[in-house]
């Protein structure tokens, strides 16, 4: 029997899994890890404490699902993106990783824009902006204000690259998660030499580029004796955690989108040919599928949410003695509401705004309430402008000509019917969820399986494994009320963004 593994090196922890050739699941494990928050708006993890989750779940995994060392063919690797691992020559890390979520680069984004020669020509050479969550700002962050630290850098790695290192004594990385360092040729799929010669980098601080089902390297005999395992075992490229989430639901062609509604929410969908926003407002990068790229718009407070109302509003149903779920009673009281909520609208900007306004200052409201409004309306209210936030990022990639025929649900805010219902209303077309909820551990161990030769190509692979279990059609008397309402909604964040500013700065 061959047996693959997919691991998915998170911030909260990693989830490793382990599936035989047709996908079947035959054993899972996870573990967790700390944050760190030095300061207000930094975020930091230690490199060390990944390596022991993975060692962790690996070998649970080998043992639960009774594999023999040799059964295990091959690892795929996924993990969060933009994280930087600072190594030194004898690959001692430097400092804790700066991840996604750190804020600290303001000042180096304005930097890499200013040596690029302005935000127009940025993009045309690696098809993004400069955010404060990508790769590129923390090196020169690096350089600024640790410049001790930097002059030992010898190596700059993605959180699950550092992770290949010490299974296969590589330094690698493959497509997708490289674009989000910020020094990728998105379009080419290699390193921008322009941008690093602009920004005094030198490439060999970067790993070797391959394409995500590509084997990187095979175990070493320490790595493989820690975890289990025999030096056959090899290690593909695998992907950046939201392209192996698409993977893992099968948006591996043209016309698949990809809806996640977890605590953030991203549109994620496949395109055949690269298709730049040129105001930045959308990510374009490259696929986990060879020779494809993906667009990917972000809400940064999705089902995040409707949590924090559950968590912070709604006291009364968590502190009842009864086994009846909190989300269970709000999302009756929501379904006893009309589509629209009578004109109530909820911004989801708790936690400012990615896509399409990139705005940390942007803040969450509810705009409109009367007082015949109920916690019904709240709620569904929230659920819908979650969806107009969403339907944000579905008015770009169209624009942009990118077809959308298809759009896959997931993430835990799809298990609700009704927030499927107000996606497909919101959206004005079908929504569907699939058999797969492994998200992005699956994604890579289906391409570790076609890394290993057991498919021709990762397209087949999903299409062997990933069904479409259930369909929910547009509710067209709905959809008009909700094409009525989302321009009002988009022109609320234009007539508040100056007031987010002034908000902002006297809550500092």
């Amino acid at each position: 029997m061959s047996i693959y593994l997919g691991i998915d090196i998170g911030t909260s922890g990693t989830k490793t899994i382990a599936i035989r050739e047709g996908g079947e699941i035959l054993a899972e494990s996870s573990a967790t890890y700390p944050l760190h928050h030095p300061k207000p708006m930094w975020s930091e993890q230690d490199p060390d404490d990944w390596w022991s989750a993975v060692v962790k779940t690996v070998r649970r995994v080998v043992k639960e699902s009774k594999a023999r060392p040799g059964e295990v063919k091959a690892i795929g690797l996924s993990g969060q993106m933009h994280g930087s691992v600072f190594l030194d020559k004898q690959d001692q890390v430097i400092r804790p990783a700066l991840l996604w979520n750190d804020q600290r680069t303001a000042q180096e984004c304005a930097e890499i824009e200013q040596r690029a020669g302005g935000r127009a020509k940025l993009i045309k050479m690696v098809a993004n902006p400069a955010l404060t969550g990508f790769t590129a700002p923390k090196i020169l962050w690096l350089r600024n204000n640790e410049p001790r630290n930097f002059a030992r850098l010898a190596k700059v790695l993605l959180p699950k690259d550092d992770v290949r290192r010490r299974l296969t004594g590589e330094y690698a990385t493959e497509v997708s998660d490289a674009s989000g360092m910020l020094l990728l040729d998105v379009a080419k799929r290699a390193w921008s030499k322009p941008l690093l010669s602009k920004l005094e980098l030198d490439e060999s601080l970067l790993g070797t580029v391959y394409e995500s089902e590509e084997v990187t390297g095979t175990l070493t005999a320490e790595a493989a004796k820690l975890l289990g395992l025999t030096t056959d075992c090899v290690v593909v490229g695998g992907a950046g955690d939201c392209a192996a989430n698409a993977v893992g639901n099968g948006v591996v062609k043209q016309g698949i989108l990809a809806s996640s509604l977890g605590t953030s929410g991203v549109m994620f969908v496949h395109s055949d040919e690269v298709a730049i926003d040129p105001e930045g407002r959308l990510h374009t990068f490259c696929h986990a599928v060879r020779g494809k790229w993906h667009m990917m718009g972000v809400t940064l407070c999705a089902a995040g949410t409707l949590e924090w109302f559950v968590q912070r509003l709604c006291a009364d149903l968590r502190s009842g003695r009864g086994k009846q779920d909190p989300y269970s009673v709000l999302t009756a009281e929501a379904l006893d509401t009309s589509p629209g909520s009578e004109g109530l609208f909820t911004l989801p900007y708790l936690a400012g705004e990615r896509t399409p306004h990139a705005d940390p200052n942007a803040r969450g409201c509810f705009i409109g309430l009367t007082l015949r409004h109920t916690r019904g309306h709240l709620t569904r209210s929230i659920m819908e402008g979650v969806a107009y936030s969403l339907r944000d990022s579905l008015e770009i990639i169209s624009d942009l000509g990118v077809p959308v025929r298809q759009i896959r649900a997931g993430g835990g805010g799809a298990k609700s019917a009704l927030w499927r219902q107000i996606q497909a209303d919101v959206f004005g077309k079908k929504v569907v969820t699939i058999n797969a909820e492994q998200g992005p551990a699956y994604g890579v161990a289906l391409l570790a399986a076609t890394g290993a030769g057991a498919y021709k190509n990762i397209q087949e692979a999903c299409a062997a494994t990933i069904q479409v279990v259930h369909e929910t059609a547009v509710d067209r008397k709905a959809a008009k009320i909700y094409n009525e309402a989302f321009p009002v909604y988009q022109g609320l964040y234009q007539s508040l963004k100056n007031d987010f500013q002034r908000i902002s700065e006297l809550s500092q």
